[in-house]
């Protein structure tokens, strides 16, 4: 994506490693690691010591945003993920952001709930996901015993929206018991709140449906029921307006998420991170710079940046943060090569996903 357009917050020239004051949080550069699922977590989503070894090492980013973490267990979608919905899940966490903070490091979780991204086999007695509406997606997930085809989910009854918020918080509240500096809610990536604001996964006739503001309501009550736990100043949202990933689709991304983003801004969030592009290799055009300038705060750019790209984002205006994702898997010292001009490690892919040490916490740490 281009920004040809500069957004000149200030007169200072800026820079990807400089200091930055998100909300109550100090930053010690703009560098932001990205949120990346890796399955680490024991049977019961609870966080381990690899996990608490793996985020210590890579302290030296500005912002760490955690790999999502299922805000209850009808929000799990996937084989040993990390949740935020028991006290043990917390007190694994709180091990994670000790070691963050003993390293001067600053660290936010992010709060998911996969809805139709699921599969009774991670459901509380074998239930179907859930969904504003009753589309199932293609293809497979991952389950515990293997592969298998994705069903068709339940759409919520609308007296059980609600309760979904309920969720949010209570891991809201979980979340600073576990030494968080703030929570970012993944509105992103085909998850229920992404399958809420997507008139492709929302047909629902009521008021969580239909225009933008009703596929937006359900968004407003998370943030509504988070922010006298947390403080807008300490919530971030993340979007993907492109992304099809999860067999998402959107009729009008350029209009609906400039809607989204607008109203987003007059909340005074923490910022609005914003996976730019689509993971799914699809090529539709829009315009992040326009989206940019419609959000009023903090914005967090992310998706295939390497420093001279970031580094030209910060000094036009076009991002307040870049997040980096893939290569701070094998390098969990990318602050410091980005800085000092030193090749980066390539990472193992066959250990993505689930594993133990190698591929995780194995990585060198350039001399």
């Amino acid at each position: 994506m281009q920004f040809e357009t500069p957004f000149p917050r200030n007169v200072m020239p800026r820079s990807l490693f400089d200091p930055f004051q998100l909300g109550n949080t100090h930053l010690r550069n703009r560098i932001v690691m990205a949120p990346m699922t890796r399955n680490r977590a024991d049977e019961n989503g609870v966080p381990t010591a690899l996990m608490t070894e793996h985020y210590r090492q890579r302290a030296s980013a500005g912002l760490i945003i955690t790999e999502s973490s299922p805000v209850s267990s009808q929000g799990v979608g996937y084989p040993f993920t990390p949740g935020i919905y028991t006290e043990r899940q917390a007190q694994g966490w709180r091990e994670i952001t000790d070691a963050v903070h003993a390293k001067g490091g600053s660290i936010f979780i992010q709060l998911q709930h996969c809805g139709r991204i699921s599969h009774p086999d991670f459901q509380p007695n074998g239930a179907s996901p859930v969904a504003p509406s009753a589309i199932r997606p293609s293809g497979q997930t991952y389950t515990y015993s293997g592969l298998k085809d994705f069903v068709t989910p339940r759409a919520l009854e609308l007296s059980e929206i609600s309760g979904v918020a309920s969720q949010f918080e209570n891991a809201a509240k979980l979340a600073r018991k576990a030494g968080f500096d703030g929570v970012e809610v993944h509105g992103a990536n085909g998850y229920i709140i992404d399958q809420f604001l997507r008139d492709g996964t929302n047909l629902r006739p009521d008021a969580y449906g239909g225009d933008e503001q009703g596929r937006m309501r359900l968004l407003n009550e998370v943030l509504d029921a988070l922010i006298p736990v947390w403080g807008a100043e300490s919530i971030g949202v993340r979007l993907s307006p492109q992304n099809s990933f999860n067999s998402m689709n959107d009729s009008n991304p350029q209009a609906h998420f400039g809607y989204f983003a607008k109203q987003l801004g007059s909340r005074n969030l923490a910022y609005l991170h914003v996976l730019e592009g689509d993971m799914g290799g699809g090529t539709s055009p829009f315009n992040y710079s326009e989206m940019r300038t419609q959000f009023s705060g903090v914005y967090i750019a992310n998706n295939g940046y390497d420093k001279t790209r970031a580094e030209k984002a910060i000094k036009n205006g076009a991002a307040d943060l870049i997040a980096f994702g893939v290569p701070f898997i094998a390098n969990p010292d990318l602050v410091h090569r980005l800085e000092s001009n030193i090749p980066l490690a390539q990472p193992k892919s066959e250990y993505f996903y689930m594993g133990g040490a190698e591929g995780y916490i194995d990585y060198e740490f350039a001399q």
